[in-house]
C-alpha cells in the first residue's frame, strides 16, 4: 500500500495543445515541486514529436518522471503506472519536496484520485470463448449477455466495445457480482476545494487553433520521419496503444499509401480536436477538478501564481 496519499499531491491537467508543459514548469519552481508525467504516450522512449514531450533540455533543471520508460513496442498497464507514480511520490516526498503531476490523461488522473478497481484475474480461457462467440454472433450478442446480468454496465457499454463487454461478464463470472457494483466505491470523489487539481480550461476556439499550430509545428519539425523511424525493419511492431496513438496512427497510414501529407495533416488536426473535446468531458465528470479559465494570452508565469495561491489555501 502506498504510505502518502495522491490526493497530497499538485496535479496540473487539461486537453492536448493547452500549455500545461510550460504552465507545470513555473508552477514546479513557485511551490518547489519536482514533476510526474501524467501522459500515457510520454511514457515511450523515441515517440518524442507527436507527443509532445518536454526535452531534457526544455525542463528547466527541474526533475521529472514517468517520461521515456518504456519501448514503443512494450503495453503498459495502469495499474503499472499507478504503482510507478506512487514510487515516483514517496520518492519525492522523502526529499521533501512537492510533487506535481503534469499531464493530460484523465483514467491517470481518475485512479491516482479514487484508486483502480482490480477485480479477478485474467481467465484466458473464458475470454477466448467470448471472442469466439462475439466473431460467430457478434459484439450484440455480448452486451445481451451482460445486460441480463449487470444492466448498469450494459447501459454505459458501447455494444461494440468488446473488450470491455468481455471484461464485465468475467468479472460477474469469477465473482458472481456486477462489476457496475463492485466499481461504486470508485466512483465517488471529493469537492475541488478540497483538492489541487487544476484544469486549463480555454476557450474552444481559441483551443482549436493552439492544436492547430502544434500539428503543423510537428509535422514541421519531423513527425513523418519519426514514425518512419519507428517502422524500419528490425525493430518490434508498435504495441496497439503505440500504433493507435493521434498522429502516429494517422501518419502510419500515409506512409501506407493511404492518403496524402495534405490530408493527413488536416486528419491529425481533426482528430486531435476529438481528442481534446474526449478530454474535456472526463475533466468535468471528476469533482475534484478546479477549472482555471484562460485569458486569450497564455502566461505560464501568471497563471502558475494563480494557481500557486488557490492551492496553498487548501
Amino acid at each position: 500500500m502506498p504510505s502518502i496519499s495522491a490526493l497530497d499531491c499538485w496535479f496540473l491537467t487539461g486537453p492536448t495543445a493547452a500549455g500545461k508543459s510550460g504552465v507545470g514548469l513555473e508552477l514546479a519552481r513557485r511551490i518547489d515541486a519536482e514533476v510526474v508525467s501524467l501522459d500515457s504516450m510520454a511514457l515511450y522512449r523515441g515517440m518524442d514529436i507527436g507527443t509532445a514531450k518536454p526535452a531534457p533540455d526544455q525542463r528547466g533543471g527541474v526533475p521529472h518522471y514517468l517520461i521515456d520508460v518504456i519501448e514503443p513496442h512494450e503495453q503498459y498497464s495502469l495499474a503499472q503506472y499507478v504503482e510507478a507514480a506512487y514510487r515516483s511520490i514517496n520518492e519525492i516526498k522523502a526529499r521533501r519536496r512537492e510533487v506535481l503531476f503534469v499531464g493530460g490523461t484523465p483514467l491517470y488522473l481518475k485512479a491516482l484520485l479514487r484508486g483502480i478497481f482490480r477485480g479477478p484475474p485474467a481467465d484466458w480461457l473464458f475470454r477466448r470463448q467470448l471472442r469466439d462467440e462475439a466473431k460467430m454472433h457478434g459484439c450484440e450478442s455480448l452486451h445481451r449477455r451482460l445486460a441480463e446480468v449487470d444492466p448498469v454496465a450494459a447501459g454505459r457499454l458501447h455494444p461494440n466495445d468488446t473488450r470491455r463487454l468481455i471484461r464485465a461478464l468475467e468479472v460477474y463470472q469469477k465473482t458472481g457480482r456486477p462489476i457496475s457494483q463492485l466499481q461504486q466505491q470508485f466512483q465517488a470523489g471529493r469537492p475541488a476545494e478540497a483538492c489541487r487539481v487544476f484544469v486549463l480550461n480555454w476557450p474552444r476556439r481559441e483551443l482549436h487553433a493552439r492544436i492547430d499550430r502544434r500539428v503543423d509545428g510537428m509535422f514541421a519539425a519531423g513527425l513523418v520521419d519519426e514514425v518512419r523511424g519507428l517502422l524500419m525493419p528490425g525493430r518490434k511492431p508498435l504495441s496497439r496503444t503505440a500504433r493507435k496513438a493521434v498522429g502516429y496512427r494517422e501518419v502510419i497510414e500515409h506512409l501506407r499509401g493511404e492518403r496524402s501529407l495534405p490530408e493527413t495533416v488536416e486528419l491529425v488536426k481533426c482528430h486531435t480536436r476529438q481528442l481534446a473535446k474526449r478530454q474535456c468531458t472526463w475533466f468535468r465528470g471528476l469533482s475534484e477538478c478546479r477549472f482555471v479559465p484562460i485569458p486569450g494570452q497564455l502566461d505560464p508565469a501568471e497563471i502558475a501564481r494563480r494557481i500557486a495561491e488557490a492551492g496553498h489555501a487548501v
